[in-house]
């Protein structure tokens, strides 16, 4: 007991809590520039030692210089640092302050039982327009006789706020809403006060360009299974990239940073190698960027996402640039690929790019590449490449498997290219080129 006392006198104070959210949120964010892609490059070269190794334990010779699977260029730097987020996610719990009607993001965890919610202003990942409507977000519903929620068992009803900006100076905001027992005239009367506050009242100094409103009882809910509600402006926000518009839906994907999307998908482009005859697989397309950035250097583009919106917005987005060359199927890639894959009979060299969530590929998808003999180039790009990613990579390298009803010969990867994407954080996105 005095031992553990005495510790505890000499122990450091607790740093204030912007300067724990900071490190929580953007753990390099002390580090300089140069220094944070140093580390970045260290964390994806094991990542690529570790798929040398597990490939080998699959009977497959991969070890390259350095024990990597293949070589990995440096890590090409995001133009923009600070600010380069184009979507935030804020909570609303409890602050240090113990006011239950915090807008911010978490410190702490759940399993943990000891999350605090900490305003974002000093988090140098988050545009100073971010934080100012959920700043605006945070008075409304400091106003509200309505408590926020913050589990969903003991009732409440103010939850997240989503914010999407553009560089064009478009901003977008969706709070997400607890019914809970309410009726349909009490919902109207709050998504009235809601409006009213960020058309004639405080908010109105935010600007928005669309203000959505999403009734929720899980904490996660597409457009399908809770439709959002325009309560004002414009039902998209627009962005342009590589002289592109691009039209943006509350849930639709984009890139977080616009900027270094720009630098992504000019060398995914030169990574595909593509023709005036390659036709181009965008797996996984979202609002059609890679796929349609690429259109005018391809005879055809055939993009998949499972998102209708997205979907939705990648033709209109094809047909406002005037892209005629494009086509997009809405569904699970699991289901549409393999059926997209099997009938393939065009002579034409077939180029994929896969740009999945962190969940990686569904098998079946890794399977309907695999056994598409026309593939022979395949660009993955992974925001976590040692998660469900690393299980793809083996799938697609792994010797075939009747067993599995894996025919196709193995692909091998051939180089590596990370991009920073996300400043300040550990996290990298990593393009792997894979050939057979």
């Amino acid at each position: 007991e005095g031992k553990k006392k005495a510790r505890e006198s000499c122990s450091l104070p607790e740093p204030p809590w912007e300067e724990r959210l900071a490190n929580a949120v953007t753990p390099l964010w002390r580090l300089p520039y140069q220094e944070q892609l140093q580390v970045k490059y260290e964390s994806q070269r094991k990542i690529l030692q570790t798929l040398a190794s597990r490939l080998e334990e699959l009977g497959i010779d991969a070890q390259k210089p350095g024990g990597l699977c293949c070589p990995l260029q440096p890590v090409v730097p995001s133009p923009i640092i600070n600010g380069y987020r184009n979507k935030s996610t804020f909570s609303v719990n409890r602050g240090p302050d113990g006011n239950p009607k915090t807008v911010g993001l978490y410190v702490g965890t759940g399993r943990e039982r000891n999350i605090v919610c900490v305003k974002a202003n000093h988090v140098h990942n988050v545009p100073s327009k971010h934080k100012q409507i959920a700043q605006c977000y945070e008075e409304f519903i400091c106003r509200s006789p309505l408590d926020s929620c913050i589990l969903f068992h003991e009732g409440g009803h103010w939850r997240e706020l989503v914010v999407r900006t553009t560089t064009r100076g478009h901003a977008m905001a969706i709070v997400t809403f607890h019914p809970q027992q309410l009726g349909q005239e009490a919902l109207a009367a709050q998504k009235a006060l809601l409006k009213e506050f960020f058309t004639c009242g405080p908010g109105a100094v935010c600007a928005l360009t669309s203000l959505y409103f999403q009734e929720s009882t899980m904490t996660r809910c597409s457009h399908e299974q809770s439709p959002y509600q325009l309560l004002h402006g414009a039902p998209h926000i627009f962005e342009e990239l590589l002289g592109l518009k691009f039209r943006i839906s509350p849930d639709a994907f984009f890139q977080v940073n616009t900027a270094g999307a720009e630098v992504l998908y000019q060398a995914v482009g030169q990574l595909c190698q593509a023709t005036g005859d390659t036709v181009l697989l965008d797996i996984c397309c979202g609002t059609g960027t890679i796929g349609l950035s690429l259109a005018h250097r391809v005879s055809k583009v055939i993009g998949v996402e499972v998102v209708e919106k997205a979907i939705e917005d990648a033709e209109w987005n094809a047909a406002f640039n005037g892209i005629s060359n494009s086509e997009f199927h809405s569904g699970k890639a699991e289901a549409v690929l393999p059926e997209l894959l099997a009938s393939w009979e065009d002579s034409r060299p077939l180029v994929a790019v896969v740009n999945p969530s962190r969940a990686g590929l569904h098998y079946r998808v890794v399977r309907a590449i695999r056994n598409c003999r026309s593939i022979r180039r395949l660009l993955y790009i992974s925001c976590k490449p040692e998660g469900e990613a690393m299980r793809n990579f083996l799938e697609l390298c792994c010797p075939p498997d009747p067993r599995k009803k894996l025919a196709g010969e193995p692909f091998a990867p051939v180089l590596a290219v990370p991009f920073d994407m996300f400043p300040h954080t550990v996290h990298c996105e990593l393009v792997l080129l894979f050939t057979r």
